[in-house]
């Protein structure tokens, strides 16, 4: 079994003469925490719309678990275990906290419409859901309606339902953005449990998040791989420095990390 759970190789998106992803060649350890950073407009979140095709590449190649998935559609590559969260908060908030992770696990039915199946099928998902609730600290929220959460329960949620999809690797995008430093640090702990036996990757803007949490990281700019190495080795090279606080704060002597 290769160490490497997901590689691109020379990945590269274009729209329209505009080079979003340029050249990107990633590895991802198996069982790692792997950040991706960068400034705003580095590529990022472009580059997580290529890794679970919602976008197709212009050239490359994309690799997972061994398997190339460059041509496979979005649910073929969710079935194969490979999962990802949002930016934007993404929950249905008419429906309890409960039924929002039923929603999930009802995948495992392999049809869609169960809304409008008998209550006794759908209660049969309930126990799961309220062990995946626990694993995210919603237990006492299980009945209130997911759009009456706070921000950071609401993100909770959303880790939960990716849970409910049994993934092998979990791509989080931003998953802290927008929160309060309470919020934060009840995300990143999360984060760290929910990580043990899988493989995650995630976008993430606050450096403090990717320096408790990352094994290893990749540093994009202008949509390609600027730096990659240990939160230590990134901080300090000087082209990553560059990349975030500009050239001008460089050549006056920026501190020793980002």
């Amino acid at each position: 079994m290769t160490d490497s759970i997901l590689e691109t190789i020379g990945l590269t998106k274009e729209f329209r003469g505009f080079v979003a992803v340029s050249d990107v060649s990633l590895k991802v350890r198996r069982g790692s925490i792997h950040g991706l950073i960068g400034p705003n407009g580095a590529g990022k979140t472009t580059c997580f719309n290529l890794l679970t095709k919602f976008l197709a590449p212009t050239r490359g190649q994309i690799k997972y678990d061994g398997r190339d998935i460059t041509g496979m559609k979005p649910a073929e590559v969710a079935r194969l275990g490979l999962v990802r969260s949002f930016q934007i908060s993404a929950v249905f908030p008419h429906l309890t906290v409960l039924e929002n992770v039923r929603v999930a696990l009802q995948r495992q039915r392999g049809g869609s419409f169960d809304f409008w199946r008998s209550d006794s099928l759908l209660r049969a998902f309930d126990d799961r859901a309220m062990e995946l609730l626990e694993d995210v600290g919603l237990t006492s929220y299980a009945r209130a309606n997911a759009g009456e959460l706070p921000y950071g329960r609401k993100r909770a949620l959303e880790i939960a339902t990716t849970l409910a999809l049994d993934p092998t690797m979990m791509l989080l995008d931003e998953p802290t953005a927008g929160m309060t430093h309470e919020d934060v640090d009840r995300i990143v702990a999360l984060v760290k449990r929910v990580s043990v036996g899988r493989t995650v990757l995630l976008v993430e803007h606050n450096l403090k998040v990717v320096s408790g949490l990352c094994d290893t990281i990749t540093v994009l700019a202008r949509g390609s791989v600027l730096a990659e190495g240990d939160y230590a080795a990134v901080s300090r090279n000087p082209d990553v420095i560059a990349a975030y606080l500009g050239t001008e704060a460089t050549a006056e002597g920026a501190p020793a990390h980002v």
